[in-house]
């Protein structure tokens, strides 16, 4: 199976994206416009169920991601490589590095679901898994990550984009797995060197989170908080991510 995607630069370094919850490889934004093609070549996965391939059937789980992500890196000759994953694509990124730790040369996850469950409240439970069937949710939970900061267009293109560009199974699958997936186990102790990036503004994934899960689980963690962001910094800081992300690559 041919896994299309989007690709970026023709650098040495290679780096695979995984997005989040809500987005596709169309869903970052102008970030995309300051990224370094001389010195890393970038690919951007679509998951099962989302943006090119949202009539492809699947199980919609972090293993799958990882599975399918994998395949991706085969097809491209890439037998190490370093890992991006937004939110949702932060824990399938550490799925990644269990299956093939081998393989990861660094990690950087952005306002990443950390490795363990994610446990959720009564509230959380029909907020988030209600989302894949009710427009009003899943505004609702973009206005809470971007502490309910953003302007109602830019949160009504980002909700309607993400109705457009995912199937609703697959919406519905993916939340249910990555909130109650545990992989601390399998992660904890990793040495591979990972960066975590969040928004000051964040209402959920935020730096305490991070300092508690992450900076826990791996001994060559570092926390970057970024000044003017929420959930979204491919959106509200671009050139700042850009640059924070690209630095601990080069490094």
């Amino acid at each position: 199976m041919t896994i299309p995607h989007l690709s970026i630069g023709a650098g040495d370094h290679h780096v695979l994206v995984l997005h989040d919850w809500f987005g596709t490889s169309a869903g970052w934004g102008p970030f995309l416009d300051y990224l370094d093609g001389d010195a890393f070549s970038y690919a951007f996965l679509d998951y099962r169920g989302y943006g090119r391939r949202k009539d492809v059937p699947g199980a919609y789980t972090l293993a799958e991601i990882a599975a399918d992500a994998l395949a991706l890196a085969d097809q491209l000759g890439w037998d190490r490589f370093s890992l991006v994953g937004h939110s949702m694509g932060g824990k399938a990124a550490q799925q990644v590095l269990a299956e093939a730790p081998s393989r990861v040369r660094k990690l950087v996850g952005l306002a990443p679901v950390p490795a363990g469950a994610y446990p959720l409240d009564e509230a959380g439970e029909a907020l988030f898994y209600g989302a894949a069937g009710d427009r009003g949710k899943r505004l609702a939970i973009l206005d809470l990550v971007t502490g309910q900061r953003a302007g109602r267009v830019w949160l009504d293109r980002m909700v309607d984009q993400s109705l457009r560009l995912s199937a609703p199974e697959a919406f519905g699958g993916y939340v249910r797995d990555w909130a109650t997936a545990d992989l601390e186990s399998r992660i904890s102790g990793n040495p591979v060197p990972v960066k975590v990036i969040v928004g000051e503004h964040d209402l959920a994934l935020t730096a305490d989170v991070m300092r508690g899960t992450f900076l826990t689980h791996y001994p060559n963690a570092e926390l970057e908080e970024l000044g003017g962001s929420g959930h979204y910094p491919m959106y509200e800081t671009p050139v700042a991510l850009a640059a924070s992300l690209e630095g601990f690559l080069r490094d």
